[in-house]
């Protein structure tokens, strides 16, 4: 079972920046893809952005622009850079995993992200 270690989260204000951190246990390439989820205040789950192992990476409409998602596979981290933040990108983020077996892992604890207006 990956585990998945996120980190990063806090309070900034609107237009700042935050770079969210998730170590994954196990290397970064052996999964199809790794990404990031967020879950805005009484709100459902949604995808944020992810990044193939071949390094493509896509972005909701929302984030385009704004985010940019990367990785380290030394460190097998990856990474979510957020910049331009508003108010409505305030949640609890997650990351996932992604196996070529379609199997998908979400087991983080997440981590906090607040943007004041």
């Amino acid at each position: 079972q990956v585990q998945l270690a996120e980190s990063g989260g806090g309070l900034v204000q609107t237009g700042g920046s935050l770079t969210l951190s998730c170590v994954v246990s196990g290397s970064v390439l052996s999964f199809k893809s790794l990404g990031w989820y967020r879950q805005p205040p009484g709100k459902e789950r949604e995808t944020v952005a992810a990044i193939r192992r071949d390094g493509a990476t896509n972005y909701e409409d929302f984030v385009k622009g704004r985010f940019t998602v990367s990785r380290d596979n030394v460190k097998n981290t990856v990474y979510l850079q957020m910049n331009s933040l508003k108010p409505e990108d305030t949640g609890v983020y997650y990351c996932a995993s992604l196996t070529d077996d379609g199997e998908v892992n979400m087991g983080g604890q997440g981590t906090q992200v607040t943007v004041s207006s």
